[in-house]
């Protein structure tokens, strides 16, 4: 008995403190959430490109995928954005390549950088996890495993932005949740390219999802 009432005060300071654990993660969540909703504020928007990972499917030249796709983004915005590399920890957006087999295909997390938001991207260049039908397409054209990574990297890098999902299939923000052909998604835009330079020059960007940037980004 003494041994039981030793323990209550214990149990007791233990409760509290779990109770205060959870309340400062539910607080720092609170502020990441406020700090993700809306545009990037810096000019100009820095960004990072990591090396490919061991395993990751990624191939020499996916890096130049990803800046066409942050150029892409930069030209509908009409001047009102401009990317710049920078350092990895000075960065707003992080791009990195993920290995096949965590559960992701493309993926943003939201973060702060110095007081400001910022975006991690995950991207994995290992097309296979899209289905059998895209693995047989990307396997027997490089450019449509090409304009699988671009579009991805393309749909990513305007969540960071501040781009949510939409319900439209023509929309390179649509999300496959409500349905589509996905193979038929990246399709029609390889049908749009003859080489590989052709994506440098070749929007992915619907006329809504330019519209909707212009109105985040309105001067």
């Amino acid at each position: 008995m003494p041994t039981r009432r030793a323990t209550k005060p214990f149990e007791a300071f233990a409760l509290a403190l779990a109770g205060l654990m959870i309340a400062l993660a539910t607080l720092s969540i609170a502020q990441v959430s406020r700090s993700t909703l809306g545009r990037l504020t810096a000019r100009p928007i820095t960004y990072f490109i990591a090396p490919g990972a061991p395993g990751s499917g990624f191939r020499p030249g996916d890096e130049r995928l990803a800046e066409w796709a942050l150029a892409d983004w930069a030209r509908a915005s009409a001047g009102r954005i401009r990317f710049e590399a920078a350092p990895q920890p000075k960065a707003l957006i992080r791009l990195h390549w993920t290995p096949a087999g965590d559960g992701r295909y493309g993926e943003m997390r939201p973060m702060l950088v110095d007081g400001q938001r910022g975006a991690m991207l995950f991207i994995r260049p290992d097309t296979s996890g899209l289905g059998p039908e895209v693995a047989r397409r990307t396997a027997g054209d490089p450019l449509f495993r090409d304009t699988v990574v671009y579009l991805t990297c393309l749909h990513e890098i305007g969540h960071a932005l501040g781009l949510p999902h939409t319900d439209e299939y023509a929309d390179i923000m649509y999300f496959f949740g409500f349905g589509g052909d996905i193979p038929g998604f990246f399709g029609r835009y390889r049908q749009r390219l003859r080489s590989r330079d052709d994506i440098a020059a070749t929007s992915g960007l619907s006329d809504t999802d330019i519209r909707h940037l212009l109105e985040l980004y309105a001067p």
